[in-house]
């Protein structure tokens, strides 16, 4: 991550910053003004430089999200031109320009953060097709009126801690799975964390049993590789200070079939981004134990392969839990509901007074609210706190509903429930409902259903196709906010 300060002169490119309704030294119209709008100027010469213009649309309007984004597409334009680093150049509020409704410290970090989003690219199973062509920014101090060289510098490092984080989601997420199984997954977050200030235990085999975190052993059955629950415990807050144990849950199912109830289609290969939840959660520690965040935290990360084969779950076997509660799996693709239940139980054995889980749960969510908004159900404030950080981190919700009327669909026959419900229509609500059974009295909670927000299916011009990181941030976020407000 190559970021300077004042050695413009290192660059073959300029990066010109333009507002709707302001001047430019560039003769455009105004719909080239337009926010994520690039626009090429070559150089005439070998001595020329070419210049990219970004428009950023009306200052008064501009917010962190588009600043990411366009960091991020001017990053990639640079790419496709060969270029080996850019020069920001940014108008500034005498220069006659109206006022924004951000901070300058916000926006050198959202073009900081966009600029590295952009530049990634999963390359660890390309050949001769990897790119591995490097791409500098070049910062001017004097663009950045109010901060010193050490603001600018601790500005980009936080930035770094927080993209450090979302890639290695995303790398986790974009994975293949023969190699990210569930054991393997187990070693890359041992690995992660082995010099970190964290506590880190995996509960697999008989401790499993002994637990009766008899979800995980019922999803995993299927197959060659143990099903685990990873548990990392983070207390940044020093025992001093009364905090609230926040947990965050994660779904890591590494490669979903469907167990017995098998998935079919031309190209099932998204099954092994279903660990996207788990993803979010190992990025969001990462994020947090690299900033030295004061909070207290600890992480449930629910780890199995949904298989079929001749050990797997059936579909209307029975799980029965340690609450009292018994499962009638009658679709075995409702598999990250049976494990997200033992984590929402040993966190309320851990004493968790909020939690928060998140997963790749169901494609409903995607088709009620598309690609670029995640559902949200659960505790109101908890929700409220959530939206408004993800408005501005980019990772954005929706706060959804728990319609007790709904219940119906969990009803079995011959159990306290089901983990599906009867009715093609609100499965992303009979889901939430379902994990809702296994929360504590004791513990506000939400559930985020992130299925649609895991990966772009195509490329855009602010991102590559494939793992989005959606989740680490928002987390990471979430629990520090919580402290700061203490």
């Amino acid at each position: 991550m190559n970021i300077t300060i004042d050695e413009a002169h290192l660059t073959d490119t300029s990066i010109y910053v333009v507002y709707e309704g302001e001047e430019s030294r560039f003769r455009l119209t105004e719909s080239r003004k337009q926010r994520m709008t690039l626009t090429w100027f070559y150089g005439r010469s070998d001595q020329e430089t070419d210049a990219l213009v970004v428009g950023m649309g009306q200052r008064s309007k501009l917010t962190l999200e588009q600043v990411r984004r366009t960091g991020a597409s001017a990053a990639r334009a640079l790419l496709k031109e060969n270029k080996t680093g850019g020069a920001l150049i940014r108008p500034s509020v005498r220069d006659g320009g109206s006022s924004s409704r951000i901070s300058i410290q916000e926006e050198l970090q959202a073009w900081v953060e966009g600029w590295m989003y952009g530049l990634y690219q999963f390359n660890k199973h390309r050949g001769v097709t990897a790119n591995l062509q490097s791409l500098s920014l070049h910062l001017r101090l004097e663009d950045w009126e109010g901060l010193s060289r050490k603001d600018l510098e601790a500005v980009i490092r936080t930035a770094e801690i927080r993209i450090e984080g979302t890639q290695f989601t995303r790398d986790l997420v974009n994975e293949s799975p023969e190699t990210l199984n569930p054991e393997a997954f187990v070693a890359v977050v041992e690995d992660r964390f082995k010099k970190a200030p964290v506590q880190l235990h995996v509960y697999r085999g008989q401790e499993l049993r002994d637990r009766q975190m008899n979800g995980l052993i019922a999803v995993g059955a299927g197959s060659k590789y143990d099903p685990a629950m990873i548990e990392i415990s983070y207390n940044g807050a020093g025992s001093g200070k009364e905090s609230p144990h926040i947990v965050l849950i994660g779904k890591g199912v590494t490669f979903d079939m469907g167990g017995m109830n098998v998935k079919i289609g031309r190209d099932i290969s998204d099954a092994r981004m279903d660990m996207g939840g788990a993803a979010a959660v190992v990025g969001a520690m990462d994020i947090l134990v690299s900033h030295k965040a004061p909070v207290r935290v600890t992480a449930l990360i629910a780890v199995a392969d949904n298989l079929s084969g001749p050990d797997a779950m059936l579909p209307s076997s029975v799980v029965h839990y340690p609450n009292g509660l018994s499962v009638q799996v009658a679709n075995t693709d409702g598999e990250g509901r049976l494990i997200i239940a033992d984590a929402l139980l040993h966190a309320s054995n851990l004493g968790a007074d909020k939690v928060i889980d998140i997963a790749t749960l169901t494609g409903n969510v995607g088709a009620a609210l598309g690609l670029e908004i995640a559902g949200i159900w659960g505790d109101p404030q908890i929700t409220a706190d959530m939206v408004e950080i993800g408005e501005r981190n980019g990772e954005r919700l929706w706060p959804m509903p728990l319609m007790d009327e709904y219940e119906s669909e969990l009803r079995s026959d011959y159990a306290d429930l089901k983990n599906v419900g009867t009715s093609t229509l609100a499965g992303a609500i009979t889901a939430a409902l379902f994990i809702r059974h296994f929360v504590a009295d004791s513990m506000e909670w939400v559930h985020i259903d992130m299925a649609g927000t895991v990966q772009y299916k195509r490329e855009f011009p602010h991102s590559a196709a494939g793992a989005t990181g959606y989740g680490a941030r928002l987390l990471a976020d979430y629990v520090e906010k919580q402290f700061l407000q203490a």
